[in-house]
């Protein structure tokens, strides 16, 4: 499945790699192991990476984004990681390279590029680029195994969601061939500022119960500009302090920014993603994602994530 974009690859002597807005290990993790792949295989052609800032996962090495003038794209292939629909991708200038490319592992929402290589069944985009790699016979270098190694670790739960396989750890044992510092990508996943510490338990005791024991939290727009901090670490940040409560199969975490209320949903049992889609959202079946204009709005989600649970009582 990957002859086309490699060929594509092969085509094209710039490369500009994007991936979603506010990305996660796996999203920085896919890029910045593509980009050192494509530049250790291919040292004559130009690679960039594009988008908004690493932030939270700006501890990663060439995590560091390129800028480029709009004149780049003439030529170019531009390469869409990690990303089920087009309004997430980080810097719409994709649209004006020659020839796109995307390759994806979400539930699939609509075709975003000329060729595509969506597949499911990995556990992470890291997943699906370390595939790549090693079918079409890439090496790997220490930096791009260990960043392919992060974005893997971080998208299975460290290796816990029921989404990792036995071929997620065949790709993993082939990324540590390369030589790279294992203890230091777990103690830059795990380690936290104590204020982040005091700010999880800040919304531990935020959590809140529907009737069928859907967890959520909500924080207003007022609340989240008080904190101080970007809606990635309070959204996508906390939704996990609601993750392995005894009893509790469905979490979201719902955060009132300028640009909608995030809503962030989790499940340990359920097919979550169709409610995610139906309100304009989309990702995987247990952890999916998506922004709504209103507090009414994200709580009729909750009501539909209620149903499910109920439905299944």
């Amino acid at each position: 499945m990957f002859q086309a974009l490699l060929n594509e690859i092969k085509n094209h002597k710039t490369i500009i790699i994007h991936r979603h807005k506010n990305p996660d290990g796996d999203a920085m993790g896919s890029q910045i192991g593509l980009k050192n792949i494509l530049k250790d295989n291919f040292p004559e052609k130009t690679v960039y990476v594009v988008g908004d800032s690493a932030g939270h996962y700006s501890f990663m090495d060439d995590s560091v984004m390129d800028e480029i003038p709009d004149g780049c794209y003439a030529d170019a292939l531009a390469i869409v990681l990690d990303t089920s629909a087009k309004h997430l991708i980080s810097d719409e200038r994709y649209l004006t390279a020659k020839r796109t490319a995307r390759m994806d592992h979400h539930i699939f929402v609509e075709k975003i590029c000329d060729t595509e290589v969506v597949d499911t069944s990995y556990e992470s985009c890291c997943g699906l680029v370390t595939e790549f790699a090693l079918t079409c016979g890439l090496k790997l270098s220490p930096l791009s195994a260990k960043s392919l190694y992060t974005g893997m670790a971080t998208d299975s739960g460290r290796f816990r969601y029921d989404s990792t396989t036995a071929h997620t750890f065949r790709l993993a044992a082939a990324l540590m061939e390369q030589k790279f510092d294992l203890n230091d990508v777990y103690r830059q996943l795990y380690a936290d500022d104590f204020s982040r510490i005091h700010l999880r338990a800040r919304f531990i005791l935020k959590i809140k119960f529907t009737d069928c024991n859907v967890a959520y939290i909500y924080t207003t727009r007022e609340e989240f500009e008080e904190l101080n901090v970007d809606s990635f670490t309070v959204s996508r940040g906390m939704v996990g302090t609601m993750a392995d409560i005894r009893g509790v199969d469905i979490w979201v975490n719902f955060t009132e920014t300028a640009q909608g209320v995030l809503c962030e949903l989790r499940s340990s049992k359920y097919n979550i993603n169709p409610i995610a889609v139906k309100y304009g959202g989309g990702g995987h079946a247990k952890a999916s994602g998506a922004t709504v204009a209103s507090k009414e709005i994200a709580m009729a989600m909750l009501s539909d994530l209620d149903a499910l649970t109920k439905e299944s009582l």
